[in-house]
């Protein structure tokens, strides 16, 4: 992506503005910015005349997917979730299309982003029971919201040891027919130490697809960059184009790879603090846990999604998430029983 196209991307465009202040009636806009967190859809905090309010441009969720989770989120916040109310059009829409665009505007939150070990300890336990108040909350709105009935099973891909091979493979041919630039070098160095740790440790992947543990609607996306603190205290959880049904041991899991997993390793200290957070609300077994960590250190293992976008899609986004995890993944393979008595409760 060139600087151009990043302009693009974050230019909000007058003809856009003038429309959607039509259709949401929000008066004039007195001030926009540009909101660099998010990755992959671009946000603007609006100040006008009305209030305050976060603008959000959507580019990966389908219509009526969008529709119903921002449908969630009334009911949600009934309940006492934090969360960010949409305000709907004047013609009573939650979004609004506009010159090929799709937008929503939600309320909004005062508040920072906090890296997981930036919160204390007590904060990370709380972060824990936060969520597990949030997947009980799902459940309970699902009648009320209009959301489809959780089905009786799920399912997850096991990726084959030898299809993660192939998948390398070609990227690494991609990558030799570069431009030869440092982010290149650093990605073909770790394909080719990705297919070491495959041959190596491919008689660990876990067996089956069906994961442990109780599953339900779950947010999708619950971390640090999705996650607003105030003196304190969460203030709001965000951005909800990922809720769907999953194992909730799994949810856990990947919350507390994103945001204890940093530097290259693991805040194993937090990562207790947090399970057992969450625990104290939803008492999900230690083998749910187990399995779902060994699910998700096999996922990482096997994808490569931060090297598609860079070049199937010319999407260097999330170029600086590549580097990291690889890192992240090289410490946790070496210390995969560790982590998992971590997550286990019995670290």
């Amino acid at each position: 992506m060139t600087d151009a196209n990043v302009a693009d991307r974050t230019h909000l465009p007058t003809d856009d503005l003038a429309e959607l202040i039509r259709a949401y009636d929000i008066d004039e806009v007195l001030d926009r910015q540009h909101l660099a967190d998010g990755l992959m859809n671009v946000n603007w905090r609006l100040d006008t005349r009305a209030g305050r309010f976060a603008l959000k441009r959507v580019t990966d969720v389908p219509l009526n997917r969008l529709r119903r989770n921002l449908a969630v989120l009334p009911v949600l916040s009934s309940y006492g979730v934090p969360v960010c109310a949409p305000l709907t059009t004047v013609d009573g829409d939650v979004i609004a299309e506009v010159r090929g665009g799709v937008y929503c505007l939600l309320s909004w939150s005062a508040g920072q982003h906090v890296r997981g070990t930036d919160l204390s300890l007590t904060q990370t336990s709380r972060l824990g029971t936060h969520l597990a108040g949030l997947h009980t909350a799902l459940g309970r709105a699902v009648d009320e919201a209009g959301m489809p009935a959780v089905p009786t099973s799920v399912t997850a891909e096991v990726t084959e040891a030898a299809r993660a091979v192939e998948k390398a493979d070609r990227l690494a041919g991609t990558v030799a027919r570069g431009a030869g630039d440092a982010f290149g070098e650093a990605a073909g160095t770790a394909l080719e130490e990705r297919k070491i740790l495959l041959d190596r440790h491919a008689h660990l992947r876990p067996e089956g697809d069906t994961p442990a543990g109780p599953h339900g609607w779950t947010h999708g996306d619950f971390q640090y960059r999705n996650l607003l603190w105030a003196d304190g205290e969460l203030v709001a959880v965000l951005d909800w184009d990922r809720l769907g049904v999953r194992p909730y041991a799994e949810e856990v899991v990947r919350t507390a790879q994103v945001q204890f997993g940093v530097e290259g390793i693991f805040d194993l200290e937090r990562v207790s603090a947090f399970v057992a957070g969450y625990r104290s609300v939803v008492p999900l077994e230690p083998d749910d846990l187990v399995d779902a960590a060994r699910r998700l250190w096999w996922k990482r293992m096997t994808d490569f999604w931060q090297l598609e976008f860079h070049y199937d899609r010319g999407d260097p986004s999330c170029d600086g998430l590549f580097i990291a995890d690889e890192a992240l993944l090289h410490w946790w393979t070496e210390r995969l029983d560790v982590v998992e008595r971590a997550f286990a409760g019995s670290a």
